[in-house]
């Protein structure tokens, strides 16, 4: 199947990570992927496969949204029109560029697919950030000109049908974890470090992360010397936190780490994973520490309290995270068999719902469906 992917490279974010690992997938099948991005002047690096790819010209873009320039419109369409896809996928980067994506296709006649990743607060979908709801609402008129939206949990396909996207064009199609790459395994991390117990953060250091009642927990709970909390992950709050909250209280801020190998070592040497977001899609992050093993805390918003569900983590409130927090870092520094059976339990959760192969073979069947659905129209391209 040839298929034209619409996405980012960078900067990193979990959108940037879902494109990487799904085209990387769909070449190991055996599918023709093109690759049409915002290019970035600087080398793109981190694994990402050997593929054909169409830069599209911008003039700003960021973790959370993109500014094409007038000319992305038409290159955009030349490329489509020159690749012949059979499918187009567009993984949304909060561009103009997805409102006119369904204009462009049908032009072409070609069936076209969207990831649509915007985070969420949670169960009932009360989106306590104005810009997420906002998102949400300027998107929902939109979505109805794909064929098909794929989202990552129940909660949101409900969200989205309330704002009157049609149920049957949504599809759940949960984020999906290399489970071989991201495994437990040898590290020499805790010893990097001189930890006996070690802590991990990985995300932005933005409001929407809620780091700062971690970092208040942390110091507050007066941990153990041998105990260290690593924050790996870069943004705007990062220079109003760092020195409030440093190797004083043994709290190593790596920044942001581009190396996945660097990354997989950070997870497979630690105890707790910790992610106290008050917005989130489906965290790769989570998913990526659940399926190397670790004990993983995280708040119940977008669909991450559904992966941790029924004992295969511990779920944070939002409104308490400072207060549980304080309670459970202990917790989990004095009791390492505590945090092996939850690690335990953690990826074998992965291995049952959150594979990336699972994921692709879902993803090759709604490719399948659409492609059915529109067989009766013959493809006419023109000149």
């Amino acid at each position: 199947m040839r298929i034209a992917w619409i996405g980012k490279k960078s900067p990193f974010c979990g959108n940037v990570t879902y494109s990487r690992e799904v085209t990387n997938a769909l070449l190991d099948r055996g599918h023709e992927v093109s690759f049409l991005h915002f290019a970035q002047e600087e080398s793109e690096s981190g694994n990402w496969p050997n593929l054909q790819e169409v830069p599209l010209p911008f003039i700003y873009k960021s973790q959370v949204y993109t500014i094409p320039t007038f000319k992305a419109t038409k290159v955009l369409t030349q490329s489509l029109r020159r690749i012949k896809p059979d499918v187009v996928h567009a993984s949304l980067t909060l561009s103009p560029l997805d409102f006119v994506l369904p204009e462009i296709c049908e032009e072409l006649n070609l069936p076209l697919i969207a990831t649509f990743h915007t985070p969420f607060a949670g169960k009932g979908a009360k989106l306590i950030s104005g810009t997420q709801l906002l998102a949400y609402q300027l998107y929902a008129p939109f979505l109805g000109n794909y064929d098909r939206v794929i989202v990552f949990s129940q909660i949101q396909r409900e969200l989205l049908a309330r704002m009157g996207v049609k149920e049957e064009n949504i599809a759940v199609i949960p984020n999906g974890v290399d489970t071989v790459k991201y495994s437990p395994g040898p590290s020499t991390i805790k010893a990097e470090f001189q930890a006996e117990r070690l802590f991990v953060y990985q995300g932005r250091i933005a409001p929407e992360k809620n780091v700062e009642p971690l970092l208040r927990a942390w110091k507050q709970s007066e941990m153990a010397p041998g105990s260290k909390l690593l924050i790996v992950g870069d943004g705007p709050l990062k220079p109003s936190l760092e020195p409030f909250y440093d190797w004083e209280y043994n709290i190593t801020w790596l920044g942001f780490v581009a190396d996945e190998d660097r990354r997989i070592e950070i997870l497979r040497g630690a105890d707790v994973f910790i992610l106290p977001s008050l917005v989130e899609g489906l965290s790769l992050s989570l998913l990526e520490a659940m399926a190397c093993g670790l004990a993983c805390l995280a708040t119940d918003v977008g669909a991450d309290g559904e992966v941790l569900e029924k004992g295969a983590g511990v779920v944070l409130n939002t409104k308490t995270v400072r207060s549980q927090l304080k309670t459970l870092l202990p917790l989990f520094q004095d009791h390492p068999e505590l945090t092996t059976v939850l690690g335990q339990k953690a990826r074998n959760r992965v291995l049952e719902r959150y594979t990336l192969s699972n994921n692709i073979t879902s993803l090759e069947e709604l490719y399948r469906q659409v492609l059915a659905q529109r067989r009766p129209v013959r493809l006419s391209w023109g000149a």
